[in-house]
């Protein structure tokens, strides 16, 4: 099992932001399905102020190649994709295109 941790931030818009939040009640459920046939265990997302933070929990076969291209060939997650975009803004340092930024862990505590 890996995990793996991700950003990105939300348009800083109360309204817009209660909206998003309002999507991840429920989300679709082929959104849920394409997220577990791309090898996703677990997935947890938490917010403070504009900033998101994603948690993935994967099996050692997960890529995100495999899983963008997955969902670039899926017209519902495109749609859905689409949908976010209004709510979501890419992190200044990110690419053009880019969306969720993996982060890189710089410390982790191990109690034996």
């Amino acid at each position: 099992m890996k995990r793996f941790c991700l950003a990105l931030d939300l348009v800083d818009d109360p309204a817009l932001i209660a909206e998003y939040e309002q999507y991840h009640e429920k989300i679709w459920p082929e959104i849920t399905a394409s997220i577990v046939d791309a090898g996703v265990h677990d997935l947890e997302i938490y917010r403070i102020g504009v900033r998101l933070f994603m948690i993935l929990e994967v099996g050692d076969a997960f890529s995100f190649e495999q899983k963008a291209a997955m969902d670039a060939a899926n017209p519902k997650v495109q749609e859905w994709e689409n949908l976010m975009w209004k709510y979501q803004q890419a992190l200044p340092l990110a690419q053009q295109g880019e969306k969720w930024l993996l982060m890189d862990k710089i410390f982790d505590l191990k109690v034996q």
